[in-house]
This record gives structure tokens, sequence and C-alpha cells, in this order.
């Protein structure tokens, strides 16, 4: 898309504290609407806005796995008192975050907004409505799949047959993250992990094990995308969004049977890079969706840094952590900080800005200038994620 470069910036972020709602720990058991109040509060107060600065521009509402009205978008709004010109609701699942900053960036491009709010939170651990898709009832839990783990096991497995790929590599994203997460007092789990620890978790779904699957936690962020032009009047450090990317149901193959471990991460990226004039040797910080490991092998092929089935001897050839060539997931991913339910691609964009502002602390990237953030949602019935964006951050 011709001009949109650095045209929009991300401007401010913000994140809750992630529960389980352990009142025997101490841990609040609160609402996605609570949650969404905690993270706008938040976010309003470090860039120095009060409601009325937002008053007749556009929001963003993600939906969630905690049972809400259909009218959601709507009534959250009106709950936290805001009044936009323009409305939206992503309902992606994992690609939520990356959709409703791709609609908004597009609006203050245009110019018809200076400025779009983003706000997700779930509480996943509350209660939830079940099942979200109508096959999984009519011809999955007949069959004895038991949810999105059943599907992904087959998954891994396919990949694990075109690729070669070990536990051990597998491991090491698991292994990784978990150290990233006990640098980040904002992530859930934080405790060390081995990768003999890895390797003697309990198989969940052969071959997948408890380590490459992500845990649910409660929490809210929210996210304010400006025009570039008043920018710096909401942020000393605004991170412009240099290009981006979305592609849903993608397919390789035969029609009724494609290829199910290339997402549409490969049209998205490529679509970002172009536009915003890199490569993947220039991104220094990479953040995948990763509700589980294999995910995580199959964006870095799909991004651009392996060939297709050599994410396993990338890995063996690169330091995927903070201090590495590629770090991954710095924030310890939705496999250790957590998976807010359907907010929960709100993780990687936000850590993606916090690094490129230096705001990572013991776990911060050294010279961190470029970001990729890549996000999928919605494993299908015949294996494959049908939702798919990518984001390119920069400096300048």
């Amino acid at each position: 898309m011709s001009g949109f470069r650095g045209s929009v910036s991300i401007t401010a972020v913000s994140q809750t504290p992630f529960s389980r709602g352990r009142v025997d720990r101490g841990e609040p058991r609160l609402t996605p609407k609570e949650y969404c109040a905690w993270a706008l509060e938040e976010l309003l107060k470090s860039a120095g806005l009060h409601l009325k600065d937002l008053k007749g521009q556009g929001v963003g509402v993600m939906g969630s796995e905690y049972p809400h009205s259909e009218i959601w978008s709507p009534e959250l709004v009106q709950d936290l008192g805001l009044e936009p010109k323009v409305l939206v609701r992503a309902d992606q699942g994992g690609t939520n975050a990356a959709a409703l900053v791709v609609q908004g960036a597009l609006m203050i491009h245009a110019g018809y907004i200076d400025h779009f709010l983003i706000v997700g939170a779930d509480s996943p651990l509350l209660g939830g409505p079940g099942p979200t898709w109508d096959y999984d009832t009519d011809f999955m839990r007949p069959l004895g799949y038991m949810g999105p783990i059943s599907v992904a096991a087959q998954l891994m497995r396919r990949y694990v047959h075109e690729s070669g790929a070990r536990p051990e590599h597998f491991g090491k994203v698991a292994v990784t993250e978990r150290l990233h997460a006990s640098l980040n007092p904002k992530a859930y789990f934080r405790a060390p992990m081995s990768m003999e620890d890895y390797l003697n978790s309990r198989v969940l779904s052969d071959p997948m094990r408890m380590f490459d699957v992500t845990p649910f936690v409660n929490g809210g962020f929210a996210i304010l995308l400006s025009s570039s032009r008043v920018a710096r009047r909401v942020a000393e450090n605004p991170v412009p969004i240099l290009g981006f990317g979305e592609y849903h149901n993608y397919r390789e193959g035969r029609p009724f049977a494609p290829e199910i471990t290339t997402t549409g991460v490969k049209v998205a990226a490529a679509e970002a890079y172009s536009m915003s004039g890199t490569s993947p040797k220039e991104i220094d910080n990479f953040h995948p969706y990763d509700d589980f490991t294999v995910a995580v092998l199959m964006q870095i092929e799909d991004a651009g840094f392996a060939e297709k089935g050599r994410a396993p001897k990338f890995l063996d050839e690169n330091d995927i952590s903070y201090k590495g060539n590629l770090p991954i997931n710095t924030s310890g991913g939705l496999l250790s900080a957590g998976q807010a339910g359907m907010a929960c691609g709100c993780l990687h964009i936000v850590e993606a800005v916090m690094q490129l502002r230096g705001e990572c602390g013991e776990r911060q990237v050294k010279g961190a200038r470029r970001a990729l953030v890549t996000a999928i949602g919605g494993i299908g019935y015949h294996g494959h994620f049908v939702n798919a964006a990518a984001l390119i951050l920069g400096t300048e």
C-alpha cells in the first residue's frame, strides 16, 4: 500500500497483571469488563490522556471466552465511558489483536480518525461458553477429539513427519520462553524449566506434551494507535508501524487436503516486508503467536527465517534467547507468560513495543530496532490455522 510506511504509530500500551483466579493465593477474580477497565485506566495514565481525548475517535474490541452478550462491543464502550466515532469488533482468535491494529491503522491512514483504541481482556478460568466451532460438537467430539489440543497434536505429528523435528526442538522453544518469563514481572509462570523438565512432562495428546501447550490466565490489555502526525503529543517515543499483512483461510496443496503445516503468515509476512521495505535479515526481535510450540516452528518458516521444514535446523544453529541473534517471544510468550483467552495476541504486540522502547529490563534485546509480530488463530477441523496476520514495527 503506497505511502503507508510509518504514517501510523503505536503511542501507548498497557497490560494488567495475570491471574488464575486462585483466591487461596490472594489472586483477583475479575471479569473481562473489569480487566478492560483496568487496562484502559493504566493506558490513559501512562499517556497522560483522559477519556475526553478519545471522544469521536475509533475503538476496537475483542471477543472473549468468558460469556458475554452478542452486543458486547457497544456494551463495553458504554460501561467504559467511551464515545467512539467508529466501533469494530474482532473474533479471529489469536489474530484478534493484530487484525484490529490493521483495521485501526487503515482508518487512521485514510484520515478518518487520529486515534484508535484497542481493548481486549478475558477470564477463561472463570468459565467459558464451551465449544466455539459447530463442527467441534458435530464432527470432532463424537470421534474422540477433545478440543484444539487433539487437533494440534495431529498437526504436530504431521510437522514431525515432514521436517524430522525431535522433541528437543520443541523443547528449546518452551525452555527459552520460560527463561524470558523468569525475567518478566508480569508473566505468570516464572519457575525455572530445564530441557529435562520439558521431556519428562506428561503427554496430553501424542506427541504433544504439557509444556507444548499454552496455559490459560485471566487478564487484559489496551493499545493506542495514533496518526504519526500527532503521535508525539501523546508519547515521547511512539513506535511506527512500518508494514502489515493479513490473510485468512490460506491453503496450499489440494483443496480438500491442504498442506496444514503452512499458515497464512507466509502471505501476510511477505506483504508486511514489502510494505515496510524490510526483509527477515533486518528483524532483530520476533514475536510469533505461540499457543503450541509447533506453531512457533511453522511461523519461523512462514516468516522467512528458514525454508519450509528447516526450522529444526534453524533452532540447532541459532540462539533465540533475548541475548541471541534472533530473540523469540521475549515476554515468555503465551507458553509461559500465559494465554489471556481471546485477548492473548495483545501480549506479542505489547512486548514488541516495549522492546523497541527499551523498556524490558533484564530481558531487553540490545539495540532493538525492528520487530516482527505474527499472529495465527482458529485451528480448523482440517488441522490448519484459519486466520493470520503480520506486523512490522520499528524505531523510525
